[in-house]
């Protein structure tokens, strides 16, 4: 079982990766990203999901922000709460351009994840975040859009069905304060490549 495991998150998360390796266009010709350049080759941010206080939030909520958007869950061991603090040193580096960002925290397990549970937990990072779900037709859905891979591991009969694996693939969305996809960091990207090409976002996006 383990080694099945294993295997399943190396494939989550090379699927991302993969996909990467096929995104060329540059919509900046006279702009070098260090991160990868999605612009023109994934889909605007949209969405529909819940939040804390069962309050339905759209992609509209966050329209003039410029959005870091990742797919996780709350009780995962190693990867999302290693993200989100690399994504609140971050957006803390910004200085007064903190407060046109927002991190977007989307769970991919939703039977376990609250609205309100997601909130608290993304809370305990940063104050600019956000934690989003919905039911796993949505989640679903949005994971496609966006070319994102998950596998849930459902409990076997007479298993505690709180307890369960969930594998995800990695990287971080980054949409400008349009709503465009325009570039994705990986996990491996380090806190000062991610910020100098967020604040070259910022600031051709500002023009």
């Amino acid at each position: 079982m383990i080694a099945w495991l294993t295997f399943l998150r190396r494939i989550a998360q090379a699927s991302i990766v993969v996909s990467l390796f096929t995104l060329a266009a540059c919509t900046d010709s006279n702009v070098k990203w260090s991160l990868y350049d999605v612009s023109g080759h994934l889909p605007n941010l949209r969405f529909s999901l819940q939040g804390a206080g069962d309050k339905t939030v759209t992609e509209k909520d966050f329209a003039g922000q410029t959005v870091l958007m990742f797919f996780g869950y709350a009780s995962c061991p190693d990867i999302c709460p290693t993200t989100m603090a690399q994504l609140t040193e971050i957006v803390n580096q910004l200085g007064d351009r903190a407060k046109d960002v927002k991190i977007v925290f989307i769970s991919v397990d939703p039977h376990r994840d609250t609205p309100d549970i997601l909130q608290a937990y993304v809370k305990a990072f940063s104050s600019s975040a956000i934690g989003l779900t919905g039911n796993e037709k949505q989640v679903a859905e949005l994971a496609r859009r966006y070319r994102v891979a998950y596998q849930i591991e459902k409990p076997k009969p007479g298993d505690n069905a709180d307890v369960y694996d969930v594998t995800h693939s990695r990287g971080v969305f980054i949409f400008d304060r349009f709503g465009r996809a325009r570039l994705l960091a990986s996990d491996t990207e380090k806190v000062d490549v991610v910020l100098a090409d967020l604040r070259q976002l910022i600031e051709l996006t500002q023009r």
